[in-house]
C-alpha cells in the first residue's frame, strides 16, 4: 500500500510512491492505523530533516510521534513552508538563519512562515502572485504546470524529478513559494536541488 506521505511543492500532501531525498514533518496527521487525517498540519514548526541521520531507521507512521513526510528535495521542502532542521540539518539551518538575517530564532521564523502559508481558519495554503523576473532560483511557480525557476530556466516538477529546461516565463505568475522563504533565496540560501535537475 502506498502511503500518503509525499509532500508536493503547493503543500499538499500525497501518495505517490517516490519517497525523494528528505524528509520532514508538521507533527502527527496520521491515525493508527497510518492513514492520513484531514489536517494538513498540527503545530507551526515545520521542518525538512536529512533521511539518513546517524544511520537511524524508523517505521513509517507508527505511534503517535510524528507523521514523516517526504519531499523530492530541499526546494520542494522551502516551497511547501519547511524550513531546515535545526537538529539534524544543523548547517543548512545556520545557513538559512543567516540568510533570514540571522538575529531571530526558530520559534520566530517559525510563526512569521506560519502567517504566510497557511489561510486562517481553513484546510488550505496561500499562494501569491509575482513578476516572474524578480523571482529567484529556488522559486516554484505554477503556471499550466508547476514549475521550478532556475537562474536562466524553468524545470517542470514531477514527484520523481524535473523535466527538461524551458524558458522562463514572463509576466505576472502565480507563486506557490511563500514571501518568506523567497526573501531567504534572495539573502543567498541554496537549497539542495534533486540531481534530475542537473
Amino acid at each position: 500500500m502506498t502511503l500518503r506521505n509525499s509532500v508536493q511543492p503547493d503543500g499538499q500532501i500525497t501518495d505517490v510512491a517516490m519517497r525523494g531525498v528528505f524528509t520532514g514533518n508538521r507533527g502527527v496527521l496520521h491515525t493508527s492505523d497510518k492513514v492520513m487525517g484531514p489536517a494538513l498540519w498540527k503545530h507551526r514548526a515545520w521542518i525538512c530533516c536529512t533521511l539518513d541521520w546517524q544511520n537511524r531507521r524508523r517505521d513509517v507512521m507508527t505511534g503517535h510521534k510524528w507523521t514523516a513526510l517526504f519531499f523530492l528535495d530541499e526546494a520542494v521542502a522551502l516551497s511547501a513552508g519547511h524550513r531546515p532542521c535545526a537538529y539534524c540539518h544543523r548547517s543548512n539551518y545556520n545557513a538559512f538563519s543567516d540568510a533570514w538575517g540571522g538575529d531571530l530564532k526558530s520559534p520566530q521564523m517559525d510563526a512569521i512562515l506560519h502567517a504566510a502559508r497557511a489561510v486562517h481558519g481553513a484546510r488550505a495554503l496561500q499562494i501569491h502572485h509575482a513578476d516572474v523576473a524578480t523571482l529567484p532560483a529556488g522559486t516554484f511557480i505554477k503556471t499550466n504546470e508547476i514549475n521550478l525557476l532556475t537562474i536562466e530556466s524553468a524545470r517542470p516538477y514531477t514527484p520523481s524529478g524535473y523535466g527538461a529546461p524551458k524558458r522562463r516565463p514572463t509576466g505576472t505568475v502565480m507563486v506557490l513559494t511563500a514571501p518568506p522563504m523567497i526573501n531567504v533565496l534572495r539573502g543567498g540560501y541554496i537549497p539542495q536541488i534533486h540531481h534530475s535537475a542537473g
